[in-house]
């Protein structure tokens, strides 16, 4: 199971909760959900320099929220505060609704999966050679204090004629374990030799109880939250 299901999607509201928090029926579902989409495309266009690891997406009545999540937030608000003013105006014209935009740091971007995931593809792209993209990545996160990563890439690897699959792991990684605390991240290099898939799992601990997990604080050690 651990294999065939998103480890995100599997453990929505035990220790994560969704990017999108809204609700709908029906044709208006489909028209928010597209906008939903439309605005992630375009937040992550502008902020491609900026590290972007997470868009959350709020909705009440003709206001939408959004918290992007990135590792330079400066590039994100810009000078004075220009860049998010200028961003927050293009999307209420998109959208004709009033538009919040909040801005929150990622302290470790190395026990970040989507971030790594990124910086593994951007080094292919680099033709820099794919174990030693790994096993740097892998040697990052375990020295800020993750207690399980695994990096795997499969494609045509070093410019190989037939395509393979390669993983370097080192911890624990229980990817079929609820309570388990797993970031997952993917991301794709456009090499000159054809498509290159990256998927990145970083174990951070065992939550139990009602506590949600934050993005900027991992949890190290197993915690206990009585209900």
């Amino acid at each position: 199971m651990g294999r065939k299901v998103n480890p995100v999607g599997m453990r929505l509201k035990i220790n994560r909760d969704w990017d999108a928090r809204w609700y709908a029926e029906g044709p208006r579902y489909v028209e928010l959900l597209q906008e939903d989409l439309k605005l992630r495309r375009i937040i992550k266009q502008r902020t491609a320099q900026a590290g972007v690891s997470r868009i959350e997406i709020e909705r009440q009545p003709n206001v939408v929220s959004i918290n992007i999540h990135t590792t330079r937030p400066g590039l994100v608000i810009g000078k004075k505060g220009e860049g998010v003013k200028v961003l927050r105006q293009d999307l209420e014209s998109m959208t004709g609704k009033t538009v919040k935009v909040d801005v929150t740091e990622i302290e470790k971007p190395d026990l970040d999966a989507t971030l790594v995931a990124e910086s593994i593809a951007n080094q292919l792209v680099r033709r820099i050679g794919h174990s030693r993209a790994m096993k740097k990545a892998v040697v990052q996160a375990m020295r800020l204090g993750a207690e399980g990563i695994r990096v795997e890439v499969s494609g045509r690897l070093g410019g190989s004629d037939m395509s393979r699959r390669e993983w370097v792991s080192e911890g624990r990684v229980p990817r079929n374990t609820l309570r388990a605390a797993i970031e997952f991240g993917t991301a794709e290099a456009l090499t000159t030799y054809g498509q290159i898939g990256v998927k990145v799992w970083v174990y951070k601990g065992n939550v139990y109880g009602e506590q949600r997990r934050d993005n900027q604080k991992p949890a190290t050690q197993d915690v206990y939250v009585s209900p």
